[in-house]
């Protein structure tokens, strides 16, 4: 299934995701949980702010933050957000759909982060790790080293 491989621009994955998210919340609605919740748009803000920042910190260090295109790639970003996540913007997204699952009150919505998260590991950061390892070499893996894939 190696044809799969950064195909598809993760933010459009994540809107993917999320229509499932909503189409599950009609079919599967859950007892006793309460759609709504003003709570859950701060969960979403914060995954908002996480990736923004993701996105900044590549463009201040004039580097492609398309994670298509990473022949583009002309430094390893190492400092700000990536000193905690190697992968903010998608830590973002993930924020962004919990605080949505939470908001339309649903667990059965909760599927589409379980899918937006496999499908990333298996279909995007993998393949990301493995370019950038041939573009950095040994400075990318004591990155790797250091900080975690997620969080």
């Amino acid at each position: 299934m190696n044809w799969l491989e950064r195909k598809i621009p993760p933010l459009l994955l994540l809107f993917g995701c999320a229509a499932l998210m909503w189409q599950l919340a009609q079919w599967l609605p859950t007892p006793g949980w309460t759609a709504g919740n003003p709570w859950s748009g701060l969960l979403v803000l914060a995954g908002a702010l996480v990736s923004v920042s993701g996105v900044l910190t590549f463009r201040l260090a004039r580097t492609t933050a398309n994670p298509i295109q990473l022949d583009r790639s002309s430094s390893l970003v190492q400092h700000g957000i990536y000193r905690l996540s190697r992968n903010p913007m998608y830590l973002g997204f993930v924020f962004a759909l919990t605080g949505f699952a939470w908001w339309l009150g649903s667990l059965s919505a909760c599927v589409g982060i379980l899918v937006l998260v496999v499908w990333l590991n298996r279909f995007q950061i993998t393949p990301e790790e493995r370019a950038l390892q041939q573009i950095f070499g040994e400075p990318y893996l004591q990155y790797c080293q250091r900080v975690r894939r997620w969080l």
